[in-house]
């Protein structure tokens, strides 16, 4: 971590989606880098085992946060607290064909991966600019470069989370806060290694690519973690026709398995 992070992203940090994989990884990052961490995420237990291994404070918020009571709860548990630093990770991804599906888990897809990111943004980023320093870490996906089936609607959020990202980015480019996308491609997470029957080329650790977002902070407003993904990136969305790059990530797609609940 470069010198000053924490005093221009301090004192607290705030990582949604936190209980394991890369949320964990961003924590271990922010913590090593001497923020205090708030913790957010649906399971106490995780988040109660990851606090115990970080060297400096943390607060734990057990929550979902793709409802309002879970924002809610958010938000009381960061009252009497400056949060310098955002990261905005929780995601979940139907998987599947979209006419097959419950527009319960797609509704939750949008209301966390959008929604979420958004409400976050308007809670947290007014504070930041008032005080001249802070940033703003959206969580994307190459996924969400073009159409994506078997995750058309995880994709489409994405897509929205990378353009909010890059929007606000130019909007608070002079104020001292920095915002920044991270478009990761396959991530070695739990959760991917339950959806997916075979390691997709290129796939990232956690810590490659919390590594990567928090140091292209402040310098930009998009980085790809990885010199493969970011070739990928470039050969699917300015070389290839935009039809041929749905056809590859189809076939890239094509053993992954929906999850066991929503």
């Amino acid at each position: 971590m470069r010198r000053g992070f924490a005093a221009r992203y301090g004192p607290w940090a705030l990582v949604a989606g936190a209980s394991e994989g890369l949320g964990a990884a961003f924590a271990h990052h922010l913590a090593a880098s001497g923020l205090n961490v708030v913790l957010a995420a649906r399971r106490p237990e995780p988040l109660k085992a990851l606090a115990a291994t970080l060297p400096t404070s943390t607060v734990t918020v057990a929550a979902d946060l793709s409802t309002e009571d879970g924002l809610r709860a958010l938000t009381d548990a960061t009252a009497a607290l400056e949060i310098g630093l955002v990261v905005a990770n929780a995601a979940y991804s139907p998987i599947g064909r979209f006419v097959d599906m419950d527009p319960t888990g797609t509704r939750r897809a949008v209301d966390l991966n959008c929604w979420m990111p958004l409400a976050l943004a308007h809670q947290f980023l007014p504070p930041m600019v008032s005080r001249g320093r802070g940033g703003f870490v959206v969580m994307s996906s190459l996924a969400g470069l073009q159409g994506s089936p078997p995750i058309s609607v995880y994709a489409a959020t994405k897509a929205f989370g990378t353009i909010l990202a890059e929007g606000l980015w130019a909007e608070l480019r002079g104020t001292g806060v920095d915002v920044l996308t991270c478009l990761a491609g396959a991530v070695s997470t739990p959760n991917l290694a339950g959806a997916k029957t075979r390691r997709a080329p290129g796939t990232q650790t956690p810590d490659q690519v919390a590594k990567a977002a928090l140091r292209g902070l402040g310098r930009g407003p998009r980085v790809v973690p990885g010199l493969g993904m970011r070739v990928s990136s470039a050969l699917m969305s300015r070389l290839l026709p935009r039809r041929t790059a749905i056809a590859v990530i189809a076939r890239a797609s094509r053993d992954l398995t929906p999850p066991a609940t929503p």
